[in-house]
């Protein structure tokens, strides 16, 4: 049996239970949520490596119009978030190296 994997936790300020979004907007309630891997496809091992993801409740995550995978203004405020997040304890040469584009 292959040994599982550890991975770091969200760098972002994010816990389960706890809308990553909905807790920018003022709504810190708890609720059930998803784990939301902010770089996905080819850098979804990246973000799962670094700690690029955020807990969203399913509305942001998957159904809703602003859904991270249906709106594109979301996804991009989630990256820009994460590579701010990232910059601040590391440089943002080496996040272009990592990620080959600035989301900021």
């Amino acid at each position: 049996m292959a040994k599982r994997q550890r991975h770091k936790k969200s760098i972002l300020e994010t816990q389960k239970g706890r809308c990553f979004l909905c807790a920018r907007q003022g709504d810190d309630s708890l609720k059930y949520t998803e784990e939301h891997h902010i770089f996905g496809g080819p850098r979804r091992r990246i973000s799962e490596a670094e700690g690029l993801k955020v807990y969203l409740c399913p509305g942001h995550h998957r159904t809703g119009a602003a859904a991270a995978h249906r709106n594109m203004e979301t996804m991009r405020l989630l990256q820009a978030a994460a590579q701010e997040a990232w910059e601040a304890q590391h440089s943002h040469e080496e996040w272009m190296q990592m990620m080959g584009k600035n989301y900021l």
